[in-house]
């Protein structure tokens, strides 16, 4: 399963919430961009890639996992508003050494997205977002299924009144 099929479930998604929630053409771009700066922020928590003074390991991979995916519901729902919902060309990522640099450098690229709103701005951003994924060890296909799995859940919260 590609991009494509992602988008198309995304966007169900955010259709749901915007309608549930009365957000139906407001601008939420720049608190879809906090969420998935916090995202990232949950991510790296449960890495724990920064923790130089703990002995405690990283959470779970399958926890690790969730929050992966955490992230690329909010790309991807940023990629919906701003109608940039082509493939991304994975040779535009970069990939660091460690996953406290990877992580460093998305928030940089994030920030920065932030300001531009442009579509390549944004292609490297997500590219680098896989090259992190990568780096977990995930695969696309774990990426996929775990997206798929974390969908659902979001659509039962949202019958729920979550």
């Amino acid at each position: 399963m590609g991009l494509k099929e992602l988008y198309k479930m995304q966007k169900e998604l955010d259709s749901k919430i915007e309608e549930q929630h009365g957000l139906v053409n407001m601008d939420l771009v720049d608190r879809k961009i906090l969420a998935l700066l916090v995202e990232l922020g949950e991510l790296a928590n449960e890495t724990r890639c920064f923790k130089f003074w703990s002995v405690k390991p990283a959470s779970e991979q399958s926890v690790v996992l969730e929050e992966y995916v955490d992230g690329v519901h909010f790309l991807l729902s940023v990629g919906l508003t701003l109608g940039y919902t082509s493939d991304i060309p994975r040779e535009v990522g970069t990939r660091t050494e460690s996953l406290n640099e990877q992580f460093l450098i998305l928030y940089d690229l994030i920030s920065m997205f932030r300001l531009e709103k442009q579509e390549e701005p944004f292609q490297v951003l997500f590219a680098t977002y896989m090259e992190l994924g990568e780096m977990l060890g995930f695969s696309w296909d774990e990426v996929v299924a775990a997206y798929m799995e974390k969908n659902l859940v979001n659509h039962k919260r949202q019958q729920q009144g979550y």
